[in-house]
């Protein structure tokens, strides 16, 4: 009579969907593992919150951007008003994903996030470059400091969040879409910083210097997001 000797259990890894092929296995496989369907569901919840508020803040934001920008005739506070809008974009985009998040829709997000960080790089790069070869000085604009240090503490909040959610959902819109939130509070640093030294020292030149470095990583996401 004959036995047969089973071999050592092997661990079987749960599949990879398509839709998460760009992530890190780590992130996919903690947000496989640790969402179960009630659980999702409260996420998907908490990530549809954060861009409405997200979307909701650029709405106002919009509003009182351009007041400040007319007041003081400051093309970076215009230009920081025009970023709000991409970003109200970018938030619609993701709020229409996250109603049927599926393969076809996500890498549909996906583009069209990509093609708003496309505008944003050649935004900056052409309005900081207008900016230093007029010489245009702005007047200060308090209603504009405060508004962006607010923006600004409010945009990394949100980022946060969107970050936290985003990994565990294993959702790549939700991530990328909070890049652009990151950026936005990262620009409103920027604009910030000029409108101080504008305030402060005089230095109208500092905002667009400043916003050079924005053009680089704008790209970069953009590539990232378009690539899939």
């Amino acid at each position: 009579m004959c036995c047969t000797v089973a071999g050592p259990a092997r661990a079987v890894r749960p599949a990879v969907p398509p839709v998460a092929a760009g992530l890190p296995a780590r992130l996919v496989m903690a947000g496989q593992g640790s969402t179960g369907p009630r659980s999702r569901q409260a996420l998907l919840a908490r990530g549809r919150r954060l861009e409405v508020v997200t979307l909701a803040w650029n709405v106002v934001g919009t509003v009182v951007l351009a007041v400040a920008a007319l007041r003081a005739g400051s093309v970076a506070l215009a230009g920081f008003g025009l970023d709000s809008l991409i970003e109200i974009g970018a938030s619609t985009v993701v709020l229409w994903e996250l109603a049927d998040a599926h393969q076809a829709r996500q890498r549909k997000a996906l583009v069209l996030i990509g093609v708003a960080f496309v505008a944003l790089a050649v935004y900056l790069a052409v309005q900081s470059t207008l900016l230093l070869a007029t010489g245009d000085h702005p007047r200060q604009s308090y209603l504009g400091i405060a508004w962006t240090a607010l923006t600004a503490l409010a945009m990394f909040a949100l980022a946060r969040g969107k970050a936290v959610t985003g990994r565990a959902l294993a959702n790549p819109v939700l991530l990328t879409e909070g890049k652009i939130t990151t950026i936005d509070g990262v620009l409103a640093v920027a604009v910030l910083v000029g409108l101080l030294a504008n305030a402060a020292l005089g230095w109208w030149w500092a905002d667009p210097v400043s916003a050079y470095v924005l053009v680089y990583y704008g790209a970069r996401e953009a590539r990232h997001a378009l690539a899939g």
